[in-house]
């Protein structure tokens, strides 16, 4: 092997090396400290403003987990993602189910099947486009992050950064823009209000429900009686 030949490959593995290694970095420092912004909502003030004035229209503001009311995680992982306390990131079965969709479907784009942890990494690091390409950056971060915080730190990081109206970011901007409330003092059912658009956050409004977005309340608020109001104790004891 020639002397450029090596050079190029140890140059190479050096580059690879640090780009596996940078994101498990920011991941370890973001487990103690609060994120400024957001990958999804960079890309929100870029792509959604009709003008310079409204790049700044992003409404964010971080508030601890034990700051928000105690409906709110639960009401999000009743929609969401039900196995969350116990899997290590992945919902197997749901992924099955989801590549067999996209193989011989077609036409309808990629299915996601994306537990909270994927979500988090998604909206923490990623853009929005549905590809294979990302799905595998996804899922590196997610293996990041479930070795790195403990599931309590992967729900907070959700519930701050997770969009639930146009430019609106995580529930304490989601309380006061849409429910003129805190964090701490949302009921039941303005959780599960939340928790239901955010499939779609820019297309229905949590506080003005659609039929469809009040049948989907009711569900939520019925998954989150059967789970109970103990379900998450042991994720919010993770340290």
């Amino acid at each position: 092997m020639s002397a450029v030949v090596r050079h190029w490959s140890r140059n190479a593995l050096i580059a690879a090396g640090v780009l596996l290694i940078v994101p498990a970095a920011a991941i370890f420092a973001l487990r103690w400290f609060a994120p400024p912004i957001s990958a999804y909502m960079l890309w929100t003030r870029w792509s959604q403003s009709a003008s310079p004035a409204e790049a700044a229209g992003v409404y964010y503001h971080w508030v601890a987990i034990e700051d928000m009311s105690a409906c709110m995680p639960l009401a999000v992982v009743a929609a969401e993602d039900q196995t969350f306390p116990y899997h290590r990131g992945f919902a197997w079965a749901a992924l099955r189910g989801a590549m067999s969709s996209n193989l011989v479907g077609g036409g309808g784009g990629i299915r996601g099947a994306s537990t909270i942890s994927q979500q988090t990494a998604k909206n923490l690091f990623l853009w929005p486009a549905r590809s294979y390409v990302r799905k595998m950056v996804e899922g590196y971060l997610t293996l990041w992050l479930e070795l790195l915080w403990p599931k309590r730190r992967i729900l907070e990081m959700y519930l701050n950064i997770a969009q639930f109206g146009p430019r609106v970011f995580g529930v304490a901007a989601a309380a006061k823009h849409l429910f003129g409330t805190t964090a701490g003092h949302l009921n039941a059912n303005q959780c599960a209000a939340l928790a239901a658009v955010l499939p779609s956050p820019t297309h229905f409004n949590a506080a003005a429900p659609s039929a469809y977005i009040k049948r989907r309340i009711r569900w939520i608020r019925q998954q989150m009686r059967q789970l109970g109001s103990g379900y998450l104790a042991p994720v919010l004891a993770s340290q």
